[in-house]
């Protein structure tokens, strides 16, 4: 048994290689997150994971890899939003994925707060977040792969309607860069929920880093890709996904302030 997870270790390992080959120009960082990544057969020395349990390590790792594959590519992005506080969003169109927006702003606190509240607290986000109604941990494997059911509060009129998403989410946190990563799965123990449209989320995360030359700020990138599902149009699917990315760094900041 221990040789067949090894195996099955260094299988994944070279699949996220040859995802990571083929990004074009990513920056210093994203290679440097690339390179210091913990490894699935590292893990597996520590704890012996199920099938599905490496299925969900392994969703997490992809999710990962391809986020920062598109993050890594600065050709083709578009200007969605500028706030007057500095916060913008950009967005562009992958023929695989489809339309993806990318949130850059700066948080006026360290990144250990912003961290914290992101991945420590996360089941505590509808509690600041008007447009989360509920997050809730499924299940936690290993040491920074988590699955999680997200509940999208009502937005004003029910121009979208109720949506709700199952996924994987895997955090790393290498020196000071911070990625937290995700993409939709299926959970058995959680089928479409009666009342709500079940949503999927494309590869996502967000990238912290210490804002150069003030540490005590930190630089949040957020990518987001969504297919909402149901009939809606394209005008109002764009209009509430930036919207939707500016409205959270604005609640964000307003819980980090308290």
């Amino acid at each position: 048994l221990s040789g067949l997870r090894r195996q099955a270790a260094v299988a994944i390992s070279q699949e996220l290689s040859k995802l990571a080959c083929r990004s074009t120009g990513p920056s210093t960082w994203i290679n440097q997150v690339r390179r210091r990544s913990s490894l699935l057969s590292s893990r597996l020395e520590e704890k012996p994971f199920s099938e599905m349990e490496m299925s969900y390590l392994k969703q997490g790792e992809e999710a990962l890899q391809k986020s920062l594959s598109i993050l890594g590519d600065q050709d083709g992005w578009k200007t969605e939003t500028v706030v007057g506080n500095g916060d913008k969003v950009l967005s562009k169109v992958l023929p695989d994925v489809g339309k993806v927006f990318r949130l850059e702003v700066v948080e006026d606190q360290p990144l250990d707060a912003v961290y914290s509240e992101l991945v420590d607290n996360m089941e505590q986000m509808g509690e600041w977040n008007p447009n989360v109604k509920e997050v809730k941990i499924l299940q936690k494997i290993g040491k920074d792969t988590v699955i999680t059911h997200e509940k999208a509060a009502a937005t004003p009129g029910n121009i979208v309607g109720p949506r709700d998403f199952v996924s994987v989410r895997c955090s790393k946190r290498r020196g000071s860069t911070c990625v937290l990563a995700g993409m939709s799965t299926k959970y058995g123990a959680m089928p479409e929920q009666e009342g709500f449209i079940r949503a999927e989320n494309g590869p996502t995360c967000m990238v912290l880093r210490p804002l150069p030359g003030s540490p005590s700020q930190t630089k949040l990138t957020w990518l987001l890709s969504i297919d909402l599902k149901g009939w809606l149009p394209k005008t109002i699917i764009n209009q509430v996904l930036s919207q939707t990315q500016v409205d959270f760094a604005n609640h964000l900041r307003q819980r980090l302030a308290r």
